[in-house]
């Protein structure tokens, strides 16, 4: 089976249904930031800071492409990577896309819980918060708009509504 690339904004839940999809399906799961920190041996902000933006998303192109050759993973993508280079043509070209989408109000709400672990919403204000979302998802949705498989994400706030996203999900769209 080739990969599953689950995309969507930040605070939208790719982690959480990744690993909860792993779990019901038994197949293996890979966060691309997780995997870009492991393989430079640094975190994302770090990589940021010592490469620039643009350096940044040079690497993260690189190791998009090495996990696009994966089979039978489940991957989840930083919200900004379909956004850049060919990436968003090279997923569906290798796999299955998935946009996680969630309104801009569950974003707000998931994102203000962990604001400071955030770098880009760390020490705004809640109306700056809610307009970087705004502007944001009004840039990058014609880039998640092309994803195969698009799928609400607003439902993703315990244990019961995870695995009845599971369930429903994969009724939808049997491996």
């Amino acid at each position: 089976m080739k990969p599953i690339f689950i995309i969507g904004y930040m605070g939208c839940g790719k982690t959480t249904f990744g690993k909860a999809l792993s779990a019901a399906t038994g197949i293996p799961f890979i966060d691309l930031d997780f995997y870009i920190e492991q393989r430079y041996h640094a975190t994302i902000r770090e990589l940021f800071d010592r490469y620039g933006e643009e350096g940044f998303r040079k690497i993260e192109r690189e190791m998009l492409h090495e996990v696009a050759d994966f089979n039978d993973t489940i991957i989840s993508c930083g919200g900004g990577t379909p956004c850049f280079f060919d990436n968003m043509e090279h997923m569906n070209l290798h796999g299955t896309t998935l946009w996680l989408r969630a309104d801009n109000e569950t974003l707000f709400s998931r994102l203000i819980r962990k604001r400071e672990k955030r770098p880009l919403i760390a020490g705004r204000t809640d109306e700056e918060i809610r307009e970087i979302i705004a502007t944001q998802l009004e840039k990058r949705e014609p880039f998640y708009s092309m994803a195969g498989i698009i799928w609400k994400g607003d439902s993703l706030e315990d244990k019961r509504q995870i695995n009845e996203n599971i369930s429903k999900f994969i009724e939808e769209h049997p491996f």
